[in-house]
């Protein structure tokens, strides 16, 4: 997320006591491991979305100033990442092909079509691109009047694209703790809003992505002061008339993992499924980049 000076001061003492909380306190059951990326590239960082392809081997992720990447992890003969080697950080464009200016530039999540076009959501300026590959021309999707009445800087974290293709986006705040997170869906050349999502504790929606399994899959996340970043991850069967009941799947304490922004499910050559999220530094050098996945139960 762009410019989150408020936050960031908060955070220069808290995430140097939240981060050490995993010593204190274990990562949730089904932990496979945490890699730390780093660069020396100025603008490596701030990553909030992410998709790995279907063998979990390659993966494309957006940051909140505006570069879209793609690397290649190197795993070891367990599964875990031993290595991510990065491609160029590609700026994002507009419509007019030129670098988007730091307003419009605050990409949050991201889904890849079948066809091979990227689709990234944004904050501040709240919309959806869809792009022709990694630097292809870029359109951008109508905007209805619910995205412009979105708060800036707490709009559209999270993308999804089904198997039939339709895309689904929802805001990171709902308006009250008690209010349900609207869901939008874009198919046949609009939007509408079929359902939403209820809320449950302190936690807000920052990723979405839909399993092998046709579930739709939510990464959330809670601040904890001093204590830290919380994160939980809830699923929801799906079908015609929209999401069942949730069950969350994973929820861990404070502190255990930095920012975690971005979600990509995936079945690893066991078939079992994975959840590798990623974390935004928000460009801070008391965070860090880092890739953490879990293992769900059979």
């Amino acid at each position: 997320m762009p410019q989150r000076s408020v936050v960031g001061i908060g955070l220069a003492a808290a995430l140097l006591t939240g981060l050490q909380g995993s010593a204190r306190h274990p990562p949730a059951a089904g932990f496979i491991g945490s890699y730390h990326w780093q660069s020396d590239n100025a603008d490596f960082g701030g990553f909030s979305g992410l998709r790995l392809t279907e063998d979990g081997c390659s993966l494309i992720a957006v940051t909140d100033r505006g570069h879209i990447l793609r690397a290649e992890i190197v795993r070891a003969a367990d599964g875990r990442i031993s290595t991510v080697v990065a491609h160029t950080l590609t700026p994002l464009v507009g419509e007019d092909g030129k670098a988007l200016s730091r307003r419009r530039s605050d990409a949050e999540d991201l889904e890849l079509g079948p066809d091979g076009r990227i689709y990234i959501s944004f904050e501040r300026a709240a919309r959806i691109s869809v792009q022709e590959g990694l630097d292809g021309p870029v359109r951008i999707l109508p905007v209805p009047d619910a995205f412009s009445r979105m708060p800036s800087n707490a709009s559209l974290e999270s993308l999804a694209m089904d198997g039939d293709g339709l895309l689904y986006t929802l805001p990171e705040r709902s308006g009250s703790a008690f209010t349900p997170f609207p869901v939008f869906r874009y198919a046949n050349g609009t939007w509408d809003q079929p359902f939403s999502l209820p809320r449950d504790g302190p936690f807000v929606p920052v990723s979405a992505d839909f399993g092998p399994d046709g579930r739709l899959y939510l990464l959330e996340r809670a601040f904890y002061g001093i204590a830290g970043f919380a994160m939980r991850v809830r699923a929801f069967p799906f079908g015609p008339a929209g999401p069942g009941p949730a069950m969350t799947l994973l929820e861990t304490a404070p502190g255990v993992h930095d920012n975690l922004e971005g979600l990509s499910v995936w079945r690893d050559p066991e078939g079992t499924i994975r959840l590798t999220m990623i974390a935004d530094d928000n460009f801070m050098p008391f965070q860090r980049t880092e890739i953490v996945e879990y293992r769900l139960p059979d």
